[in-house]
């Protein structure tokens, strides 16, 4: 090629130096998007987990014969056994409706301020009636 001069031995390669500082840019950005991804999955996690715990007291208490204890048993069982901590339940068993509120802690890898998740679950509470 007529334009172009050849290359001398042990010549430094400029692109080379471009390619290793764009590296070292891009790969902390890189690694904090994954943290990101990975802090968000738990973060999720432990709300889907409050969220069940809910549920399920609500469940157990809007019975019959159930209970508002029954259901946060049930609840703080749940949560804990599925990794949240500091768990707090309280469970409002009126004449029509039962209301579940579930506080805990979520663990996460880097703790932000939302490591504390509350999620509430209600529904009618059942009564046996004569037909």
């Amino acid at each position: 090629m007529p334009g172009r001069r050849p290359r001398l031995p042990g010549a430094a390669d400029q692109r080379g130096l471009s390619s290793s500082t764009q590296l070292a840019l891009v790969l902390p950005l890189l690694m904090l998007l994954t943290l990101g991804v990975v802090e968000a999955g738990l973060w999720l996690h432990a709300r889907n987990v409050a969220q069940r715990a809910a549920t399920a007291a609500v469940d157990v208490a809007r019975g019959s014969y159930g209970t508002a204890g029954d259901g946060e048993a049930r609840a703080r069982d749940l949560a804990a056994g599925a990794g949240l901590t500091d768990v707090s339940v309280h469970v409002d068993r009126g004449p029509q409706q039962v209301t579940a509120r579930v506080s805990a802690h979520a663990t996460l890898l880097l703790d932000l301020g939302l490591g504390t998740v509350e999620e509430t679950a209600s529904g009618p509470r059942e009564r046996v009636s004569v037909p």
